[in-house]
């Protein structure tokens, strides 16, 4: 078939990696425009268009759309594939394809439409996640599914992990539905269950309540690893908490307060402590947890808040 692929992020770049290996043709690639990134704020193309313009395949960057409607419409295209993309599509482009679209979530639909899935399942704790191939319509992530797959979260997981683990498993069942819609043997079912929303995330999405239980904390500190990244605040400054592992053996703390030991520093939650294991002071390279500790006053410990 003749393919158009949308994408941007590095988890969309294992789908166009394996269409563009597969028996199909990609017609374009469409992704969003090159972006400051960085400290210094360096104009950057996305993964997706640094993987297309490898392979040789042409590439239309667009922040909608409907800004290069005039130039896709034209084309003759057999289905549209979409992962994180970063932008809805509308009509007429979205019955522009002769299959119309599917789209890569990261989620076991209809649990956790919208942007951000693997953070939401992670912060929530659920016991699993997993990756659905979809039939686009107008509605957010509403369409019949394809295929499916689950993966466990996990006491230890990230987001960042389980997304990796998934663009991977994801671009396979794409591969799969692509196949089947060209041989006529594909099947759509309807979403069935509860549905819940999972938002893009803010940076106030990523601030650490001491308040909360050890577990509650842990999943948020998973759950928005590494993007936003997880943070609190120690005598007014920003530190960023990169890893931390629940201390199930250790005596309780108050909130946020901080105590050697042994080897390990500890911090309080409504349960059990933390482990601290990496951290990052406002200003200073990652670190560990010991080591940024060493460098405070004895016995002055910071509270976190």
């Amino acid at each position: 078939m003749r393919l158009v692929v949308a994408g941007s992020p590095s988890a969309a770049v294992p789908t166009l990696a394996s269409l563009a290996e597969s028996e199909h043709g990609i017609v374009r690639v469409i992704t969003r425009p090159a972006s400051p990134q960085g400290r210094k704020r360096v104009l950057t193309p996305t993964p997706v268009s640094d993987e297309a313009e490898r392979r040789g395949l042409a590439v239309l960057e667009a922040r909608r759309l409907s800004e290069i409607e005039n130039e896709l419409l034209p084309l003759d295209v057999d289905l549209g594939v979409i992962v994180a993309y970063g932008a809805l599509v509308r009509e007429p482009l979205l019955s522009w394809p002769r299959l119309g679209w599917i789209n890569l979530h990261f989620s076991l639909l209809p649990r956790w439409r919208g942007a951000a899935p693997v953070q939401h399942a992670v912060i929530a704790g659920d016991a699993q996640t997993g990756a659905t191939v979809f039939q686009l319509t107008e509605g957010l992530d509403e369409g019949d599914w394809y295929a499916r797959l689950t993966t466990p979260i996990g006491a230890h997981r990230t987001a960042g992990s389980l997304l990796d683990e998934l663009s991977v498993s994801g671009a396979a069942l794409v591969c799969d539905v692509v196949d089947q819609l060209a041989s006529g043997t594909a099947v759509a079912r309807p979403q069935e269950g509860a549905v819940t929303l999972a938002p893009k995330l803010s940076r106030d999405d990523a601030a650490l309540h001491w308040s909360e239980s050890a577990e509650t904390v842990h999943s948020r500190m998973r759950g928005v690893t590494p993007e936003p990244g997880a943070f609190t605040h120690a005598d007014g400054q920003v530190i960023k908490v990169l890893d931390a592992v629940i201390a199930r053996d250790a005596a309780p703390l108050p909130p946020g307060h901080l105590r050697r030991d042994g080897s390990r520093l500890l911090v309080g939650t409504a349960t059990l402590p933390l482990e601290l294991v990496r951290v990052q002071p406002a200003g200073k390279q990652a670190m560990a947890a010991l080591d940024w500790a060493r460098g405070l006053p004895a016995d002055q410990f910071p509270v976190f808040a």
